[in-house]
């Protein structure tokens, strides 16, 4: 069973227990259908509470269930609400900590609402593509009033039950309990006070109305209409509200229905589906066991007080988890502190941070200059220039310092950890963290596994993630690991785009306009063209049979680096992050055209998205196949966490497989026989091929 039942005196407690959000899966909604007819049939219960068990009322469908058949079978959610909404005697549901989605509908299918003091309550679904689909969109604009309804909706936020309890007119919680740990008791003492009112009070009787009727709703469309863009799910939320002001609920609710069963085959919820799965299953490392045990880690040390290092150093002061900072000079140091001062002071600015917030994580801030002073940090991590000779040299004096058990972390973002984890006589204790820029804004961890990478030392590092609210994916060792290898070979054909007649602003509108938070060129001139340049350097002396455009190199020649020098692909006024084309750089592109005897074509924007985007796909079919991810869906999770890749889209294994990897392989087949790219990239991984042939998908 999935809920227990038990009578005290004269009322009956069904208590959710479904771990470890009390989802609302079958087993769920059969156990509160027995649980009630049981305490309609006892004589001597008066009235009913329900609630949930642990850290949760309810947090809503059971992600397990998410498309099988479970989901809807009898009895359904929207049935076990009608058992609620119709029983003979009084249902008080009694909240706390978690009433989200289904639970918050359940919670308004009964005759009465008691809430915990800090409850977090939503209706989330617009983050899956989907409206509600069991009444919130027709019962919570009558419990709460149209507009606060409205916006919960569509933004899909949590709310506290505090603000929504001080709401004028507000029937959503009939009572607030003193405190959590009272809210039982007081939920009992509200049952008996209530079991003989009749008639029972239901919300769908409420009435539900706006004084400005169509005015405000189409105000509500056009704010909308502007914050959605992809996601054809909020428009509908509106609707579907609106529907709650001007039909009778029943048609009310099978509009609501209809707008979300459709809503439920639309790309978007479909992709949106698979990243909700993606990101819990990247917590999930095959070989290494849910219950292994961590390290504790209550110190960190960051070598390296750069901007990354900076970056990486607020996340854990943010998590109130302390940090040494070190370098080689002390001007270094100060740089380094004053930009984290400087980061949080704007964010003071701007009220996203308090005063006394921010006094709290500097005091768990300190300095030095002295690899002594960090010996007893649980974790250290090396934010040093990505040069394989300076990691030496820092990694040889962390295994003559740390002490034993210390876990040694690089933030490299495409260097051998392997070789890394040898300049120590303890490479068990050897991993990599590889953070993204703005390391204290972007959510992706890149944990990269080593060959010798002790499961205790992965287990906590996927758990340190969790703590400084970070999504991480687990790498094995290759050059680039899972995002920067692929981001390697999109770059190589926005380069051959180049060459055979594209603008580097063609080039960026068609992938923006495609989705992508920025272009590739946008996107290079804000890391900075030095850093690939000095990769290419490197990888082209390693691999010299690899073809690439050498437009970018000509460009660094010129010293235009991107943002940072107000030039690169594009221009850049000061304090500006605009990018105007510049046309002695289209001038250029046209020159080294010329230089290697191609012919300018007209390219379609269908082409230059197809091209990016597939050659991230043939390289990530490789990289699974090598076994340096897992699962494609974690593929997916770097490139949405971490890329910009759309998120509607979810993912770029996910969009192969919502194309069809037949296409996929066809398409890629055309591009091989242009003369101008790389023939031997665009034979399709073997994986890949093997997938395509038998009809089937990558997740």
């Amino acid at each position: 069973m999935s809920a227990d039942y038990q009578v005290h005196a004269d009322v009956a407690v069904i208590t959710l227990n479904n771990p470890p959000v009390n989802g609302m899966g079958y087993d769920t909604r059969l156990a509160i259908v027995k649980g009630v007819e049981q305490a309609v049939a006892d004589s001597k219960v008066k009235a009913i509470v329900i609630t949930g068990h642990g850290k949760a009322f309810s947090g809503g469908a059971d992600i397990r269930e998410f498309g099988t058949p479970k989901a809807i079978q009898e009895p359904n959610l929207l049935s076990v609400i009608a058992l609620m909404e119709n029983c003979s005697k009084p249902v008080v549901a009694a909240l706390h900590t978690l009433v989200m989605g289904g639970g918050l509908e359940l919670a308004l299918g009964c005759h009465y609402r008691i809430a915990s003091p800090g409850t977090s309550v939503a209706l989330p679904e617009v983050k899956l593509g989907l409206i509600p689909g069991a009444g919130g969109t027709q019962r919570l604009p009558r419990a709460l009033g149209v507009e606060p309804a409205l916006n919960m909706i569509v933004s899909g936020e949590a709310i506290k039950s505090e603000m929504l309890a001080s709401l004028p007119g507000q029937k959503l919680f009939d009572q607030m309990a003193q405190s959590p740990q009272s809210l039982m008791d007081e939920a009992l003492t509200f049952a008996r006070e209530i079991a003989d009112v009749r008639p029972l009070p239901k919300v769908r009787d409420l009435p539900c109305k706006h004084p400005q009727g169509d005015a405000y709703f189409q105000f509500a469309r056009n704010m909308v209409k502007g914050m959605a863009k992809d996601y054809p799910a909020p428009p509908k939320a509106v609707d579907a509200v609106e529907a709650a002001t001007k039909k009778p609920f029943a048609e009310g609710m099978a509009f609501e229905r209809e707008n979300f069963i459709n809503l439920m085959w639309t790309p978007e919820c479909r992709a949106l589906r698979h990243l909700f799965g993606a990101q819990r299953a990247a917590s999930k490392i095959p070989d290494v066991p849910s219950d292994t045990p961590v390290r504790d880690i209550k110190q960190v040390a960051i070598i390296g007080a750069g901007t990354m290092g900076g970056g990486i150093a607020m996340n854990f002061l943010n998590a109130g988890i302390a940090v040494k900072l070190l370098e080689t000079k002390q001007e270094a140091l100060d740089r380094g502190v004053a930009t984290i001062k400087k980061n949080y002071e704007d964010r003071i600015k701007k009220g996203k941070l308090k005063e006394d917030a921010y006094a709290k994580r500097m005091a768990l801030l300190s300095t030095t200059l002295r690899y002594d002073d960090i010996s007893q940090a649980d974790l250290v991590i090396e934010a040093v220039f990505e040069d394989i000779g300076v990691k030496e040299a820092v990694f040889k004096q962390l295994d003559a310092v740390m002490k034993p058990g210390a876990i040694l972390a690089s933030n490299t973002s495409t260097l051998d950890v392997n070789k890394i984890a040898h300049f120590t006589k303890r490479p068990h204790d050897v991993v990599g963290m590889h953070f993204f820029s703005p390391a204290n804004v972007m959510k992706l961890l890149e944990v990269v596994r080593g060959k010798e990478t002790a499961k205790d030392v992965l287990a906590t590092v996927m758990d340190v993630a969790k703590k400084i609210k970070k999504i991480a994916v687990v790498s094995g060792v290759c050059d680039g690991f899972i995002g920067n290898r692929m981001i390697e070979q999109y770059g190589r054909q926005a380069g051959f785009l180049l060459d055979e007649g594209c603008t580097p602003a063609q080039v960026d509108r068609a992938a923006e306009k495609f989705g992508w938070a920025m272009g590739p060129f946008r996107m290079s001139d804000l890391a900075g063209n030095d850093i690939g340049w000095a990769i290419r350097k490197r990888r082209y002396q390693e691999q010299p049979h690899m073809r690439y455009s050498k437009t970018a190199d000509l460009l660094c020649e010129q010293g235009r680096f991107g943002q940072k020098t107000g030039a690169g692909w594009y221009d850049y006024k000061p304090g500006k992050r605009d990018a105007i084309p510049n046309k002695d750089v289209e001038a250029m592109i046209a020159e080294h055209r010329k230089n290697i005897g191609i012919t300018p074509r007209k390219i379609t924007d269908e082409e230059i998205v197809q091209r990016l985007v597939f050659s991230l796909i043939n390289e990530a079919a490789h990289i699974l196949e090598e076994g340096i991810a897992s699962k494609a869906s974690d593929i997916d999770m770097v490139y949405i966490s971490g890329y910009g890749f759309p998120i509607y889209r979810g993912g770029p294994m996910n969009y192969a497989d919502q194309l069809g990897l037949f296409n996929v392989v066809q398409a890629m087949h055309r591009f091989a026989a242009n003369p101008h790219d790389d023939a031997a990239f665009w034979k399709p991984a073997p994986l890949l091929a093997k997938l395509a042939a038998e009809g089937k998908t990558f997740n």
